[in-house]
């Protein structure tokens, strides 16, 4: 099963984080992940997953510019119907991450996709509607973000392996 990990990144906070939930995504057996710049989209990789999961800086307390045009623009052609998710990175507790990842889940919805969060059922760590990162300290949130990466693998086997 093929997932990717679709991510914006200027300063590399946002590459760091959709490449670690791509390698946790392939500690699941029978998952290959791939995390690709938005630039990529037309990887046929992309085309070919069961799941994407969309990643996002946060600029103004919500989605920077470059994925709210691909959500409008490109995103329906390789993620409508499939499984997704969303998580983000900002400067700052309270920064608006929460906020960003409503936004691209609403996006999800509206494209017919199933939408997962990597859910509050498995308990610690708790992840409500996707991981979210501060800049200054990326390192303390790797571990939610390896987790996220392990139930959405797992979820997306789930639902297409049978």
């Amino acid at each position: 099963m093929k997932i990717t990990v679709f991510y914006f990144s200027l300063t590399g906070h946002t590459k760091q984080m959709a490449e670690i939930i791509a390698k946790a995504m392939e500690e699941v057996e029978g998952v290959t992940a791939k995390a690709l710049s938005i630039d990529e989209a037309d990887d046929p990789f992309a085309a070919e997953s069961q799941a994407i999961v969309f990643g996002t800086p946060v600029y103004m307390a919500s989605v920077c510019h470059q994925i709210h045009t691909f959500l409008q623009t490109k995103a329906r052609a390789v993620a409508a119907g499939k499984l997704c998710g969303a998580f983000a990175t900002e400067d700052y507790v309270h920064g608006g991450g929460e906020t960003a990842i409503q936004e691209i889940l609403t996006y999800c919805l509206v494209m017919g996709c199933l939408v997962y969060s990597g859910g509050g059922a498995y308990g610690a760590p708790v992840i409500h509607l996707g991981p979210v990162a501060t800049s200054k300290d990326l390192e303390k949130y790797e571990e939610t973000f390896r987790i996220y990466g392990r139930r959405m693998a797992s979820k997306a086997l789930e639902l297409y392996s049978k």
